[in-house]
């Protein structure tokens, strides 16, 4: 896929065509192969009214962690409650099928991290359970990402949080996850490394040499992505230069001495 970066593009326009080649990714691993991620997730929407619920627990959680900050169960609680609550708050669209989180659902996630900042703090040993749903919250927080910065830096966080499930828990599904996203974080030795674990994981031929195949094209798409990632940073540059030009242009008649 050619992104035409040209011209004066808002950056919003930029940032979408940029993070597509994630979103695309994802969307492809969700569908294909004998691991999934969907099955990290609590899949589909009940509606605003759960999520009215699962955000009043929430707020009950934190009242109580005003008493006790440093409550690793409660802040661990906050931190399902909040993607819970996220989970209800998507939306499908009805052109792709996919699923996609509203502004409400982001906000929700970015709570939800925040809980789990805190855990990790106190937790000696993070539950691993819990850091599968916050890596796709990191993800999904990439895929909402109102910048190419914070897009990045979330699916950098998404990699450094599935490494915590990938070494508690080594399967299959968690170590090919954790290479995907090593690739789009552009970590691609930790990519490559994460599905080599993998294909040692598999229980046929057959598995091992889909492993291998599903692998090569995220790492095509971890390339892909990074070159996207340099052509926007390097338009920016341009327009940013461009635009200070502009407004130094009216500065050519005076001189600091008059």
């Amino acid at each position: 896929m050619l992104f035409d970066i040209r011209g004066r593009r808002k950056h919003v326009v930029r940032v979408v065509y940029a993070i597509l080649a994630l979103l695309m990714g994802a969307s492809l691993f969700l569908v294909v192969g004998p691991f999934n991620l969907g099955n990290l997730i609590n899949s589909g929407s009940s509606g605003s009214s759960t999520a009215k619920v699962l955000d009043e627990q929430a707020e009950r959680i934190e009242r109580k962690l005003v008493r006790s900050p440093d409550d690793e169960a409660l802040l661990l609680s906050l931190t399902r409650t909040r993607i819970a609550a996220a989970n209800a708050l998507t939306e499908v669209n009805p052109e792709t099928g996919a699923t996609t989180s509203t502004v409400e659902g982001t906000e929700e996630l970015e709570r939800a991290t925040e809980a789990w900042s805190r855990y990790l703090k106190q937790a000696k040993e993070p539950s691993p359970s819990a850091a599968l749903l916050v890596a796709r919250s990191y993800f999904g927080l990439a895929e909402a990402g109102r910048s190419l910065q914070e897009a990045v830096a979330s699916v950098a966080k998404a990699a450094e949080t599935q490494q915590i499930a990938a070494e508690a828990r080594p399967t299959v599904n968690s170590l090919t996850t954790l290479a995907i996203y090593e690739y789009f974080a552009g970590n691609f030795a930790a990519g490559d490394k994460a599905a080599r674990q993998a294909e040692a994981k598999a229980g046929t031929k057959a598995q091992k040499k889909e492993i291998s195949t599903q692998m090569t094209e995220y790492r095509k798409r971890g390339k892909e992505f990074e070159k996207q990632k340099h052509e926007i940073n390097k338009a920016e540059k341009g327009q940013s230069k461009e635009r200070l030009e502009s407004s130094l242009g009216g500065l050519g008649g005076t001189s600091l001495g008059e």
